[in-house]
Formats: C-alpha cells, structure tokens, sequence
C-alpha cells in the first residue's frame, strides 16, 4: 500500500501515519535568495521536524561546486513550545506536501500546525505554527529557546558569512477554543548587511503567488489524479531551483550540492527547452544566462566547453573530460531557441550552436559517430570512445540547428547540417546498431555487450528503426525494475534521467500502452512512496536526491512523449500524439512557446491544437503527425 493519497481539492499528497509508524524524509523547496531542506516525520519521541537552509550567493571557501554556505539549524535554538515549563511532546497527525510543507500535530489538549517554506525572493525561510487549545482548559505557552540566537558566522570569499534565527514567539494563556500564531525565520546575510528576516505571513503569501506563477502554465487534466498532480509538482520543482546570483538568474540542480551553477545536461540539455514551453520570464532568463555562460569557453581552437561554469559564474568544472557537452548544447539551446519562439534569443545564440555543430563535426570518427571521452555520468558506467548518447543529442542537434538556420541564418548552412544529421544518422545504426540477448537494439558503445539504460536516446530523436526491439530491451528483466531503469545490466543503480528519456521515447516510438503501465507505477513510486513527490536523481547514490532536472525531464513525457510535440521554426511546431488506451483524454491548456499561447487537446481517436481563442489551428488521429503555423496569430 502506498504510504501517501491524493488530496485533489488542495493539489497535496497526505501522509496519515498509523500508530507505531516510524518513517522520516525530506524535501527541498526554493525561492531566488535561498533553499530550504525541511526533514520532517516520526520517530519515538513523536515529531520529527529539523531545518536545513542554503544561501546559494554566500559562498565559501574554496569557492568550488559545493560552496554555497548551508547549515542544519540546531533543534536547541529553534523556539518550541512548552506548557509549565516543560517541552510539550507533539505527535505527528498529518503531513502535508503542497508546494510547502504542513505538519499537523497534536499535544494533549492542543492541536499544533507547522508550515515551513522559504522565501519567494529574501535569503530566508520560515516556520509558522499555529496552536489551538482544544481542552476544556485554559494553557500557559511559553518556548524553549530564546527568540533570537546566532546559529553561524563563517568566513568566505566575499566576508563573514551570518546565518541567524529570529522568532515572535511571546508567551501566552489560551483559553478554551482560542488559538495564537507565531513564526521563526532562519536568515543568512554577509556580516556588514542588516539583517532582513521579513515577514512570515506576507512571505507565505509570496511562496503560494509564486506556485500559482510556476503551475498556471501548461495546466494538465487527464483524468488520471495521480499524474495530474505529479505533473504539477514537476513544474513546481523544475521550475522553483532558480537563484538570483551576480550573473543573474541561475538555475541549479539543488540537492545540497549544487547551487549558483550550470550543467550543459540539467540546465543546457534537460531545463532549457522544457522552459520554453512555460513562457515565464524567469525561468526563460534563467535559460539563456545558463546558454551565456559557456560562450566564453567557445574559442577558435575548439577545445572542449566546460561541463559546468560554477561559483556564480566566475569559474568552471571539467572533472570529467568531455562528456558530449557540446552535443548536449546543439541540442539544447537549438531546441530552446526555436521553442522560445523570440527571435532575439535565436539571434544571440545561433552563434554558439554554430560553434557546437562545427566541435561535434571534428570530433567525428572515422566510423562517423561523435567521439567523447564520458557522457553524463562522468565515468561511473564505461561509456568508451564513443557513446550513443553523444551522438543522437548531436543529431537531434544538427536537425533543430538547420531549423534554426532556416528561420534567421543561412539556408545553405542549413542544407549541411541536414546533410551531417542524415550521415548522422546512418552512422548510429552500423556503429551502434547491435543485438544483445536477441533484441535487435543498440549498443552503448564499442564493446558493450550488456543492455544500457540508455539505449532509449534513438528513439527520442526520432530514430524508430529498432524501435520495437528497443522497447522490448528497456522493459525486459535484464534492466526494468519497478523502481526504474537500471543503469547497466547487472547493476543495482537506477538514474531517474534516463528512466524518465526511456518513458519518452516508449511513448514518442508509438508503445503507447506499454509506456502508460510504465509511467503508472513510476507516478506511483514517486508521488505517494517512500520518497516524494517528485522525481529523483539516482540510488543508491546521492540518496535519491529532489534535483530539479529531473522534473524538467517528467514534463517533457508529456509534452514530447505522448503530445509529441517538436519545434520546426520560431512560430511552427509538429504535433504527433500518442494518446494511451488507459487515458481517456489528454488536456494541456496554456502552452506559450512559439510566440503564442495555444492547448493541445487529445482524445480517444483524435486530436486538435486551439488558439487561446478556441481557433482551431490543427487536427488529425491519434497517431497522425501534422505542422501546426502560429505566424497568423
């Protein structure tokens, strides 16, 4: 049985624990000025509930990936309350995930509520509780902590580092019925800034505006409660990871780990062309500057680009070698480019594509793949000389950047890079095209002779030759597990990554049954299991880290999986749906991509794409590919 049910009224998922229940987890929550990790459950002493901040633009030393200045907050420091002295024991009743976090105890006679959120813009987070005397009683509340307490102060770079508690716990007496409210805000700030802790309600305001901001876009309604919602708390996720830095807007991973940086895979690859599906100006701005940030590295020599820009945008990581980044940034920015639907966008970043598809072209091997030295998982799995990965995002790449040329650049430089994609293309199917336990897939690489998670690639570029077999291989006992996608046959490592491009491709090749069981019991296992709600980055490693790519890519099941949906031009677009039996509609209203706003509307045995207006632009059989043109409106 799932340990989590659906609350559709409220967009939540709900935790009841039943007597005896031990169980803890946590979950990451953002604004532009700070993270907030809230670990939160129930253990024998009763609530567990424990704050962990990160203030992306406080850095430390060395100034490194991991820099970004976090602490656990004591639990002495942290203001609870107590009744004649003594610390009130809460029980945890009800947990709550809505976009924040609700915890609603209970302590004799009083019934506690905790909500925990960080702050929409302010280096800041909160807690705010609100207590009921339900007895018959009047109580005397004092706390446990004084009010005000320095939790850190720690040099870096840019001076001392502050991180301190601020509460406006005041005792009080409650009567029968009556109830009081009090916050505690956690605040990080350099030593010679005043401290600014805010305002808890109005801040708690400010965090339900901007999940209205990051869900209201591409509103999904299929029937199905459980996709519905998980849908929605992808965007909250992908879309929230976003810092306000001295570069500007950054999106970040997250996790603890990475913050005020930029990867060519979650941000270039997976984030960016997701985002322009949104048309929300934060997450486009935060797009471009992760595009802008390699430029500089784009030299005349060619050498490989940076597999991350770092630290605010002032240094770099390539730990790693060349992992195909350059492939992932055709394919990314192309894709984003194009989807924006802003000519300006495609203009300042044509030349960066151009330069990618100039790298991918001289790092062809004499077997006409793209050679590199990882893929994205950094040498953790072998991945050889040549990896299918790098060479059909730079397909795709080649494909999206001749559209791109098409629209604002050279039509003959277009014709080359149709003409590589097909050489491409052919070179995929001798070099990778293999068969491995009888089915007529691919292999990873040179060598390989093991199924890899990541043999779905082809078929989310749209290279169906081995479809059938391909999906076949990805759901056979040698890698599928209820979980996930394992890595490698015979490894217990399952990425989300590539288990979410495997649902996508399943679903873009036209399996669309199979990919809906599939796409089931992982809604199921990420939504309402152990680990929730949104999707994860791998296990055992990183202990199933919230990272924000990861949601990016869930949504882009929807919207290139099973609406298949791909950018031609600035203001046109294919429409390919794949409608599973097991839905009986498919609703995604308030795309804004190509310079419009317009719904894409599936049904049992068709499909239409509207205006905003309810003109009807497009409309075919399920199954059936169709150009949709937005110049006219």
């Amino acid at each position: 049985m799932p340990r989590w049910t659906i609350c559709e009224k409220e967009n939540a998922v709900v935790w009841q624990p039943l007597p005896g229940d031990e169980h803890t987890d946590d979950i990451e929550m953002a604004g532009f000025g700070c993270s907030q990790l809230v670990f939160y459950g129930t253990g024998k002493d009763g609530l567990i509930l424990r704050h962990h901040p990160v203030f992306p633009t406080l850095r430390l030393r060395p100034n490194n990936t991991h820099a970004s200045y976090q602490k656990d907050v004591p639990e002495a420091l942290v203001p609870r309350l107590a009744v004649n002295g003594e610390p009130v024991r809460e029980t945890l009743v009800e947990a709550k995930l809505c976009g924040y976090v609700e915890l609603n105890c209970s302590a004799g006679p009083l019934a506690v509520r905790h909500l925990c959120f960080p702050s929409a813009h302010k280096r800041a987070c909160y807690e705010i509780v609100t207590v009921t005397n339900g007895g018959t009683k009047p109580v005397t509340l004092t706390a446990t902590a004084p009010v005000r307490a320095g939790i850190d102060q720690t040099t870096g770079p840019m001076g001392v580092n502050v991180m301190e508690l601020f509460s406006d716990f005041r005792p009080v007496t409650l009567g029968p019925g009556e109830k009081t409210e009090y916050s505690v805000a956690v605040a990080g700030r350099l030593a010679n800034e005043k401290p600014d802790f805010g305002n808890a309600r109005e801040e708690f305001c400010l965090r339900l505006a901007a999940l209205e901001r990051l869900t209201a876009p591409l509103a999904l309604d299929t029937g199905d409660a459980a996709l519905d919602l998980m849908f929605r708390f992808a965007k909250i996720r992908a879309g929230e990871s976003v810092f306000e830095t001295r570069y500007g807007k950054i999106h970040s991973p997250g996790g603890m780990s990475y913050y005020a940086a930029t990867w060519c895979n979650d941000q270039v690859e997976y984030a960016g062309p997701y985002f322009a599906y949104t048309g929300d100006e934060a997450l486009l701005e935060a797009s471009m500057n992760a595009y802008r940030m390699y430029m500089p590295f784009m030299s005349d020599r060619y050498e490989p680009i940076p597999s991350s820009v770092i630290a605010e945008g002032i240094d770099y990581w390539n730990g790693a070698g060349d992992r195909g980044d350059a492939a992932m940034y055709l394919y990314g920015a192309s894709r984003f480019a194009l989807t924006s639907g802003r000519r300006e966008y495609a203009e300042e970043l044509l030349p960066a594509i151009e330069w990618c598809a100039e790298y991918c072209e001289r790092k062809k091997t004499a077997d006409g793949v793209i050679a590199s030295d990882r893929d994205e998982l950094e040498g953790r799995f072998p991945s050889g000389d040549a990896n299918l990965c790098t060479s059909t995002l730079a397909y795709a790449g080649l494909l999206s950047a001749a559209a791109l040329e098409r629209e604002i650049g050279s039509a003959d430089t277009a014709a080359v890079y149709e003409k590589r994609a097909a050489k491409l293309a052919a070179a995929i199917e001798r070099w990778f095209g293999a068969e491995i336990h009888g089915y007529k897939t691919y292999r990873y690489y040179e060598g390989c002779e093991i199924l890899r998670s990541w043999i779905c690639m082809p078929l989310c570029v749209g290279l169906f030759d081995r479809a059938a077999a391909t999906a076949d291989a990805l759901c056979s006992p040698y890698l599928m597990r209820r979980d996930g996608l394992l890595t490698a046959e015979g490894s217990t490592t399952i990425w989300d990554r590539s288990t979410l491009y495997g649902l996508r491709g399943i679903f873009a090749s036209g399996s669309a049954d199979r990919a809906e069981e599939l796409l089931a019991v992982y809604v199921e296992n990420r939504l309402l299991g152990e680990r929730v709600p949104y999707p994860v980055e791998a296990y055992p490693e990183g202990g199933r880290r919230h990272l924000s790519g990861e949601s990016a890519l869930f949504c882009k099941i929807i919207l290139e999986g099973i609406c298949g949906l791909a950018p031609t031009g600035l203001s046109s677009f294919t429409v390919k749906p794949t409608l599973p039996h097991a839905l009986d509609h498919l609703y995604l209203r308030g795309v804004r991509a190509h310079g419009a706003v317009f719904s894409v509307l599936l049904e049992k045995d068709s499909w239409r794409v509207e205006g905003e207006d309810g003109t009807l632009l497009a409309c075919g059989k399920n199954g059936e590919c169709a150009e949709v043109g937005l110049k006219k409106l």
